[in-house]
């Protein structure tokens, strides 16, 4: 039967066809204001404008956002339960909206069994690989997961047959590939005794050293009071029952003056009650004290490897599962490429296109036992990206979240080229970024703006590159800059030696950190440059290191909780009228009853999305009315939450509500250009370069000679790219060593004195390949570094 055929190409388009755009009218999410745009659909569109602006809000918490809710509406109620509930963004309008993959900056999950393998399936197929070929045979893919532990059992189980109850013996057993000893984490941890307790006191001459295990206190009392030893007596005299029950006896119910209280031997009641809990969200007291009490080593007996001796043991021409996933992975690739077996050949196909997709996207010096947790937020989204790379689905949306983080310019030409063929093969690419050389090959462009926060929300200009440039936005008058080499500079002070450095990648590394200065330290990702500094600058320096561990807070947390500036004003208030500072806290005795201090009231509707309201009693101010009649130089605690950091750092800088412990806090966060947050604004709405921000503000309060900062450019606007250089003198001027770990040019540029790794990634880098001044470094082009930066500076 043949295919009927038309002559008029020319006829009326199909009614399918006009769908082309993605049309967003009246956005309002966070600080949008009723902003209206049109996404072309199978283009590149490149969302920028100044940090804060509303990029994320409306790429991620709208169009993202309400395409995933949608999607999740076509599965059943009861599916629906299973799944976390989304609202309707706050929008008016959306239409045009296809399936919508995002690829963002989260961090990958920090459990320390999750690695690079496991998070792309990797993992998975090399553990049927061996299963299938390993020798000597040791089971099934189970028993190469570092996941699954080796379990056996016997038993009686009931039956029913033939209207029957019998019992009949039955036994089991489960071979895993978790080592016992560590279970599967690659490292064991030990609590210093010394630092739990000192012997040479009895409990009632307050031998317990944790924080909050005075004497009087009830975590003291569970011990001095437990009757199970002499609370007079020293330590180092208990018997050996006695030492037993106080350090590791299983839980108990018993009375303790009079309560019925579940008494737990002290090593086990810490583990569970300050290292279970994640670092960061410690307060600072508890974290000083686990990481002054916890050792962590690498485990005895898998040697790191996380799987049991059975699991090591098994071979494909003479590599272990461990030696393969210790492997570089452009290595591992390579050895992967040479197997031929034509019983497994579509697995060794699938993982072949797995591992060259991590080389493609630059990620071949990574291995795959790498912990998850460890990945940089750019290494974490180019892993996520690996999935990706080579789908046959089409006409789908993918939305990046600053692809280019964390890259060398030499990387960002790469990433350029994989954005455009997303593009190419049909796709609609949504790519939130700040960087020129991804918004030159946009084909369209929204800049949002003017300002951040309050400022900003919404829409300066939409169309083409060209257009741009001659737009007159902020983005388009910055965004031909570039930094001059600076014409003088600094004379270092000292030296910060560092000697034999071989962690990860480096090759005994010996070089000098020029001190009194700042020193650019570069490379391309994966150079070791991080493990250079991180890894090698001694803790008795000095050093206060802001690296780019994300901050965790929730919709209570905000700048004023974050940063600590919440205490001083609340004692203030407390002084002035004569109260508790506790009632001061919306999360404490001050908060508004009803919404529990919240400022709005949650009604969980099942699998629908849960209905916030705001909470009649307060009016979302959080506290109760009673509190609110305290002020402070004619502000109430609500009033003071809702200021600017600009205003507040005048309000409490002069007059009657003089508060100079604040107004330091306060000059820091307009320091780092964050003037316009609003002291209350919840954390969750901040993005992401306005959290790192926030965290350098907190880390500049801290006492310490030396400055590390980690890619400090990350998710900041070209404009204020200018405002942090100015960061950086000032902190330099004012005595302080500047070390940064950077690949932006224009910091380079600014740098007294560079530091160049490479000349590639993983077993390729790993060596200091150029040390000297900026202009040395452009004059000589010796490295990758030196030519890009010579042709950032056009010379």
């Amino acid at each position: 039967m043949s295919r009927a055929t038309t002559n008029d190409r020319s006829a009326v388009p199909h009614a399918a066809d006009s769908h082309d755009m993605i049309r967003v009218h009246g956005a309002r999410e966070n600080n949008l204001r009723d902003i209206s745009v049109e996404i072309p659909k199978r283009r590149l569109t490149v969302f920028t404008g100044v940090s804060g602006s509303g990029k994320s809000s409306l790429v991620f918490d709208t169009v993202a956002a309400e395409s995933q809710r949608l999607i999740n509406e076509t599965y059943s109620a009861f599916v629906q339960g299973f799944m976390p509930a989304a609202s309707r963004p706050d929008v008016d309008v959306l239409d045009g909206l296809t399936t919508v993959i995002a690829v963002d900056q989260q961090r990958m999950g920090g459990d320390p069994r999750s690695t690079v393998g496991t998070a792309t399936d990797a993992n998975a197929m090399l553990r049927i690989l061996f299963s299938r070929l390993g020798a000597p045979h040791i089971g099934g893919p189970k028993a190469y997961s570092f996941n699954v532990a080796s379990v056996s059992g016997a038993g009686a189980v009931t039956l029913e047959r033939g209207g029957q109850k019998v019992r009949e013996r039955r036994e089991f057993s489960v071979t895993g590939g978790m080592c016992p000893r560590c279970e599967g984490r690659g490292t064991v941890t030990d609590l210093d005794l010394t630092q739990l307790f000192d012997d040479s006191k009895s409990l009632n001459e307050g031998a317990l050293t944790v924080p909050g295990y005075k004497p009087g206190g009830w975590n003291h009392r569970l011990y001095s009071e437990s009757g199970l030893f002499d609370p007079d007596r020293p330590i180092r005299s208990f018997t050996k029952k006695q030492l037993a029950d106080f350090l590791h006896r299983e839980p108990v119910r018993m009375k303790i003056a009079g309560i019925n209280m579940t008494y737990e031997g002290l090593i086990p009641r810490i583990r569970k009650s300050m290292l279970a809990k994640d670092k960061e969200a410690m307060q600072p007291h508890i974290r000083e004290f686990v990481e002054r009490a916890v050792t962590f080593t690498t485990c005895p007996d898998c040697e790191g490897t996380r799987l049991s001796a059975g699991a090591r043991s098994s071979k494909i021409k003479g590599i272990s599962i461990a030696d393969a996933c210790a492997m570089q992975i452009s290595d591992l690739a390579k050895w992967v490429s040479g197997l031929d077996e034509p019983s497994v050949a579509p697995l060794l196909a699938r993982l072949r296109h797995t591992l060259d997709s991590f080389v493609e996207i630059g990620l071949g010096y990574l291995s795959l036992d790498r912990a998850a947790g460890t990945l940089s937020g750019g290494e974490a989204q180019r892993v996520k990206m690996i999935r990706h790379l080579g789908s046959a689905l089409t006409d789908v949306t993918y939305v990046f979240d600053e692809p280019t983080t964390g890259l060398h310019p030499h990387d960002i030409e790469r990433m350029n080229g994989l954005l455009l063929r997303l593009r190419d093969k049909g796709n609609t690419v949504l790519v939130v970024e700040h960087k020129p050389e991804v918004i030159a090959i946009a084909d369209h462009v929204v800049d949002l703006g003017p300002g951040a926060g309050a400022a900003g929300g919404t829409v300066c200009f939409e169309g083409g590159v060209e257009g741009l440039r001659s737009s007159g936005t902020v983005t388009g008058r910055h965004f031909d800059d570039r930094a001059a080499l600076k014409e003088s500079l600094r004379e270092p002070s000292g030296v910060l030696e560092i000697r034999g450095a071989s962690a990860h990648n480096l090759r005994g590394v010996d070089v000098d950190v020029p001190l009194g200065v700042l020193t650019v330290v570069t490379g391309v990702a994966g150079s070791g440059k991080s493990s250079l500094i991180h890894g090698s600058v001694p803790a008795s320096a000095g050093v206060v290191s802001v690296d780019q561990t994300p901050i965790r807070g929730s919709r209570r947390s905000n700048p004023a909780t974050y940063t600590g500036l919440l205490e001083p004003v609340r004692k203030a208030f407390a002084k002035a009228n004569g109260v508790k500072p506790a009632l001061f806290s919306a999360n404490s005795e001050g908060a508004c009853p009803t919404c529990n201090g919240a400022g709005v009231v949650y009604t969980d509707l099942a699998m629908m999305a849960g209905v916030a309201t705001t909470c009649e009693d307060c009016e979302g101010k959080r506290f109760d009315a009673s509190v609110l009649e305290y002020r402070l130089g004619g502000r109430d605690i609500s009033e003071v939450l809702e200021m600017p950091v600009a205003e507040a750092a005048e309000f409490f800088g002069s007059g009657e509500a003089r508060t100079p412990a604040a107004h330091r806090i306060l000059e820091r966060l307009v320091d780092v250009g964050l003037g316009y947050l609003t002291l209350g604004q919840p954390l969750t709405t901040l993005s992401g370069g306005e959290r790192q921000r926030l965290k350098l503000a907190t880390h500049m309060g801290e006492k310490g000679g030396i400055y590390v900062l980690d890619e400090p450019t990350a998710g900041l606007h070209l404009a204020d790219v200018e405002h942090l250089l100015g960061l950086l003198d000032r902190l330099v001027d004012s005595g302080k060593s500047v070390i940064v770990i950077e690949h932006h040019q224009a910091v380079m540029a600014h740098a007294d004195r560079i530091i160049d790794l490479g000349p590639g990634a993983g077993h390729d880098g790993g060596r200091i390949v150029f040390e000297g001044t900026p202009a040395e470094l452009v004059a000589a082009r010796s490295t990758l570094t030196g030519e890009h930066l010579a042709a950032y500076v056009g010379a």
